[in-house]
């Protein structure tokens, strides 16, 4: 372990062991900001001595999905049951050495699944090949946490390393927003009323990041990691799921032990497809899909096969869907479905927001 990588752990451990009050909050504020300066550091590091980019895999289907998890948690096997592609499977470490994609096709979707290697502790910072791993999981649109039945205790080591690579799961981007200026000191501003951190620490995070002259407008009530993050500017927004492997391994009591420890699991057994349609279903959901059905003029619906768009999608949406001329040329549409007070009604508006399963005619200058 590097220097910095020990006065990290160091500063972590401090943290861990004091309690965040408001007498504290500055000191806390203060170690945070050194942390991430440090990893920030770290990185630079990383970067210049090549690598740690990513496997290469062209981006297919309707969304991504990446599979993280520690090595030897079934993985491979679950990839293969939810897409029938042949990943190599065995009974032993590093069996995937390589990033392997395949498509689940549910409810008219394409989704890429991509299995990658399992990752190690350490991995954010170059461990094993967790550089790449944690770099194609940025750029996912969701991450599926594979835990193994017998070792849930790997999933707060998961979220620590997607954690520090800057992936933040199931969070919204924090509204603020800090624009630099060259004089008149640090101008801090709120909407909201701010409940888990003062004024005047944030003031002090951004004089440690070296900002002394700053706008800034809060919308949302922050905290220190959240301000942090909007300093730094590089985080990636992803929703997670968390899956339990090899779930005939477990009894009732266990299984609902489980339940109260990890966030909503889904227990799964890929070699006896147990658990694998909820799996699907809950995918297919947290990508936040919306299917829409085209009908041509005086023409039926075309019902097997259609636009999968995401939420919230409008017809301007649509429109860009079918051909780039549609949203100059557009004159209105009718809509038929939930999206609808009545079926066909007429809407001469692209900012039009629509509903699952609803069916559109568009109508063209």
């Amino acid at each position: 372990m590097s220097d910095l990588h020990t006065k990290i752990k160091e500063m972590e451990d401090s943290m861990s062991k004091a309690k965040y009050n408001k007498s504290s909050e500055h000191w806390f504020g203060l170690m945070k900001s050194q942390i991430a300066k440090l990893r920030e550091k770290i990185e630079k590091k990383s970067a210049g001595k090549g690598g740690g980019e990513g496997f290469f895999v062209k981006r297919s289907g309707n969304a991504t999905v990446i599979l993280v998890g520690f090595p030897s948690v079934g993985k491979s096997t679950l990839l293969n049951t939810l897409t029938g592609t042949e990943s190599k499977t065995a009974a032993y470490d590093f069996t995937t050495l390589d990033c392997i994609p395949g498509t689940l096709h549910h409810r008219h979707a394409q989704i890429q699944i991509l299995d990658v290697p399992g990752i190690i502790e350490g991995a954010a910072f170059g461990r094993g090949r967790g550089k790449e791993v944690l770099g194609m999981a940025r750029n996912a649109d969701l991450v599926l946490f594979v835990i193994d039945a017998l070792h849930p205790e790997h999933y707060p080591a998961l979220l620590k390393e997607v954690y520090d690579v800057g992936i933040r799961l199931g969070q919204a981007k924090p509204d603020v927003k800090i624009v630099k200026k060259l004089r008149g000191g640090i101008s801090m501003n709120s909407t909201v009323k701010l409940t888990k951190v003062s004024p005047e620490t944030l003031t002090a995070i951004l004089q440690e990041f070296k900002m002394m002259n700053a706008d800034v407008v809060i919308r949302s009530d922050i905290d220190i990691d959240q301000f942090i993050d909007a300093i730094e500017g590089n985080r990636k927004y992803v929703r997670s799921i968390v899956c339990v492997s090899k779930a005939d391994l477990l009894d009732a009591a266990e299984r609902k032990n489980l339940a109260h420890i990890l966030p909503s699991p889904i227990f799964v057994s890929a070699e006896k497809g147990d658990g694998i349609p909820e799996l699907k279903e809950e995918i297919f959901y947290k990508l936040d899909f919306l299917r829409v059905f085209l009908k041509e003029v005086n023409k039926k619906p075309d019902m097997d096969k259609p636009l999968i768009l995401t939420k919230p999608a409008s017809l301007k949406a649509v429109c860009e869907h079918i051909h780039r001329d549609f949203v100059r040329k557009f004159r209105f549409a009718r809509v038929w479905g939930k999206g609808a007070k009545f079926p066909g009604q007429q809407f001469k508006t692209l900012e039009k927001t629509l509903c699952d399963e609803d069916i559109v005619e568009i109508h063209i200058r």
